[in-house]
């Protein structure tokens, strides 16, 4: 495996020594376990604060160019984010400002765009969401209903979106909109839309199963958003989406970002089990348990060396293989080990998040039951197979 550089092993350190002085306490309410199910002010206000200091202190944005509010570092973004994890911060709120609009904006954008979005998306001063998906358009991001009219030097946004993180407190949506109903892929544009208190925009907050309410629909009415805010070339929104995907799907690195759990969730399953009762002992004492543990760690650390593997070349097939699989592999791995921790606690794992009583304050459940999110978003896990098999190992088209 190649040898960081010297600068990049001093700015490692640097990373250690600023978040062992500087990881903020926790605070006196509970914090959501992923971005995407941050509902309340004092949560947002928390975790924009949080970003704000990460970004001042050179952790976020590590290898965009100064000119954009990046520290121009190539290489360093990867640093800080491993270190963040090992540290166990907090998440950064803003995941698709830093995931999605960032990179997006840094490939697509003009000069004045780039100046104008990315020191906000990555500060986390203005938070983004995503407009790809609507009631009749999910996976099947090419069917989008949303219609952008041109006048003058504006378009006129109507439609409506659906599953919206982080709708309700953003300034900024991505937005993808059919400019055209006489060509499918070619008919869509991609716009940077304003979101936030700007007319004809209605954000309505979705309740998921978990009590929580991170996802939204939007609806737009008769929405003015400015030729200026257009993202590349009328009619490239399908090409701009898929550099979205590239990011949104973790194949290429991020602006920067950590998984914000307090516990490793392997020590965690660990952990649990030793605190669980099973047949008149300790769960860990279990064989199958055990064995499933096992088996957790196993794929765990098969995963660490992949991802190491995937950082150099000349250990890949395919420069693809190893990128693409990061969101299938890691949504269904975060499912599995939920519900192992639900089999573990047992009959504990129905108590509420909220009763005294629940293993880990109801982390489990709570994560099983959000775990399927991550498994549709960025196109379902099944669309993310059909990628794999078309792109890398070079199948026909499914049907």
């Amino acid at each position: 495996m190649s040898a960081e550089s010297t600068e990049q092993h001093e700015f490692r350190e640097y990373v250690r020594r600023w978040l062992a002085e500087n990881a903020p306490q926790p605070p006196p309410f509970r914090l959501p376990i992923t971005a995407i199910e941050v509902m309340h002010e004092n949560q947002r206000d928390y975790l924009q604060a949080w970003q704000a200091k990460c970004y001042e202190a050179g952790l976020v944005g590590c290898d965009y160019p100064e000119a954009y509010g990046g520290g121009g570092h190539e290489g360093f973004q990867r640093i800080a984010n491993q270190e963040m994890g090992r540290a166990r911060t907090p998440f950064l709120i803003n995941i698709v400002g830093l995931n999605m609009a960032a990179p997006t904006i840094l490939v697509h954008g003009t000069e004045e765009q780039k100046r104008r979005f990315l020191p906000g998306a990555l500060s986390g001063e203005e938070i983004w969401c995503q407009g790809f998906s609507e009631p009749g358009a999910g996976s099947d991001m090419a069917n989008q209903q949303t219609l952008a009219v041109p006048r003058g030097d504006d378009w006129v946004v109507n439609g409506h979106k659906v599953w919206t993180s982080l709708g309700h407190f953003a300034k900024w949506m991505i937005l993808i909109a059919r400019t055209s109903k006489d060509h499918k892929y070619d008919g869509l544009t991609y716009f940077l839309c304003p979101i936030a208190d700007h007319p004809g925009v209605t954000v309505r907050p979705l309740v998921k199963i978990t009590g929580e309410s991170g996802f939204n629909e939007v609806l737009f009415e008769d929405v003015v958003v400015p030729d200026s805010h257009r993202l590349d070339d009328v009619g490239k929104g399908w090409t701009v989406a898929m550099t979205t995907l590239t990011y949104e799907r973790g194949a290429a690195e991020s602006a920067g970002g950590s998984s914000g759990e307090s516990e490793a969730p392997l020590d965690a399953l660990v952990r649990l089990a030793r605190e669980s009762r099973r047949g008149g002992g300790k769960a860990s004492d279990d064989p199958v348990t055990r064995d499933a543990i096992v088996q957790r760690a196993i794929a765990s650390e098969g995963l660490r060396w992949s991802a190491r593997r995937a950082r150099v070349p000349a250990l890949t097939d395919h420069p693809m293989r190893l990128p693409l699989q990061q969101k299938l592999v890691f949504s269904e791995l975060a499912q599995r080990d939920a519900r192992l921790g639900v089999e573990i606690a047992g009959a504990r794992s129905t108590l509420y998040k909220l009763d005294p009583r629940a293993p880990d304050a109801g982390r489990w459940p709570l994560s099983y039951m959000n775990s399927y999110g991550h498994t549709i978003a960025a196109g379902t896990n099944e669309i993310q197979r059909n990628i794999l098999g078309e792109r890398v190992l070079g199948l026909p088209k499914s049907k």
